[in-house]
């Protein structure tokens, strides 16, 4: 088997690495959309890995921030666009791909985490991600009431022109952000790849439509179809942001009530409020998925960035094969305002546990409690993981608005 190599990419790739990326995701190449792909390319953070003179493997990385828990926002590693064509894979080229990613960021230190999407859900972890974040894909029936008493206030909603939504949408999202773990700031290139709305990018629905209200809003698709006892259409949202109950009441009351819907599907929190908001909750069918998965860097450089809930002093064990620089015994220092310190220890440490397990917990929304049941944490002091994890856990499950 010959070396692999990975190199820098330069334009003159580019066809090569679409056609690398849209043979590895089963598309066509030829009906794929290559100026959305291009349009929030990095080139400069692109790796391309070689077998002798074959492009047989791409990584890419955004720069990007990630709010925290704590109302903090911090420089994350958005890891995508990675793929191996479907006839090198199981030869090492992955492994490459990452290992040339994380120890990059580390030798020069750059982003102190890296996050991404999981195409399927047996892949990263041998790389130290682990799930940090979860979202619920839902499906709710038009017309279905809210509980009594659920109030949607006085202001109304209305569909505007995106020229108009945008100015409105970016305000809102900023102001929101540190609201919100697992949300990523947007620039004007990313609000725009956001937004991507040529025929390719709409897989036979219409185009995005607008609503907007003083405190939030709403994008989303609509899919018409019509059956025998009438129409039959259905609304995809593609994001709903609100700053308060009443605004977000409001626009999911517009967006059931159309006429000529029978269904709404979105991708929200697993614990949204319209979850609550249902008189009947059996209504809402959901499947609750993964979405972010963390990874670690270097945890002195990452621990610090967030906000912890509690006061704590422990002393852990770390296990980090893939970037051992990781591995050993640190003491974690968390002062009654939720600043954390970190440092390497000679004690005897309280828990042991791997570099996903950290990864896991980082966003405050899995407990480390559940991983000891899971026999993921190894206690070593009586009452330390029980703990650790109250500081860690977060006022707000993660949730991230965007597949990257």
């Amino acid at each position: 088997m010959s070396e692999l190599t990975v190199r820098p990419y330069t334009e003159d790739l580019f066809d090569e690495v679409h056609r690398t990326f849209t043979s590895a995701f089963l598309r066509d190449p030829e009906s794929a959309d290559a100026d959305w792909f291009r349009s929030d390319m990095e080139p400069d953070r692109i790796s391309v890995a070689f077998d002798q003179d074959e492009l047989v493997g791409i990584a890419t990385i955004l720069t990007r921030e990630m709010t925290l828990p704590g109302a903090v926002s911090a420089p994350v590693a958005a890891v995508t666009t990675v793929a191996v064509k479907p006839w090198h894979r199981r030869r090492g080229a992955l492994t490459r791909l990452m290992h040339v990613q994380l120890h990059a960021l580390h030798e020069q230190k750059g982003e102190p985490f890296a996050a991404l999407w999981a195409s399927e859900g047996s892949i990263y972890g041998r790389f130290g991600y682990s799930v940090a974040a979860e979202y619920a894909s839902v499906s709710i029936p038009s017309a279905v009431p809210f509980r009594p008493g659920t109030n949607t206030g006085h202001n109304r909603v209305r569909e505007v022109p995106r020229t108009e939504a945008l100015p409105l949408m970016t305000a809102l999202h900023d102001k929101l952000l540190t609201r919100h773990p697992g949300w990523l700031a947007r620039t004007e290139r990313s609000w725009r790849w956001r937004l991507w709305d040529q025929p390719r990018a709409r897989n036979g629905a219409s185009m995005l439509r607008f609503a907007v209200h003083p405190d939030g809003y709403a994008f989303f698709r609509t899919r018409n179809n019509w059956e025998d006892r009438g129409p039959a259409s259905k609304i995809e949202i593609q994001e709903l942001v609100a700053a308060t109950p009443s605004a977000h009441a409001a626009l999911w009351r517009y967006l059931l009530d159309m006429d000529q819907v029978r269904e709404v599907t979105t991708s929200v929190a697993p614990n949204d409020p319209v979850l609550l908001m249902l008189h009947d909750p059996r209504q809402a069918i959901r499947r609750i998925v993964d979405s972010l998965w963390i990874r670690l860097v270097d945890i002195d450089r990452a621990l610090p960035l967030r906000k912890y809930s509690a006061p704590l002093d422990t002393v852990f064990d770390i296990t980090d094969t893939f970037c051992p620089w990781n591995e050993g015994r640190w003491r974690l220092v968390i002062d009654p305002e939720g600043t954390a310190a970190i440092e390497r220890a000679t004690t005897e440490p309280d828990f042991a546990l791997d570099i996903t397990d950290l990864g896991a917990v980082f966003l405050g929304g899995v407990r480390l409690t559940d991983l000891a049941a899971a026999g993921r944490v190894t206690e070593l002091v009586p009452g330390t993981v029980t703990r650790a994890g109250r500081a860690f856990l977060g006022d707000t499950a993660p949730h991230c608005l965007e597949v990257f």
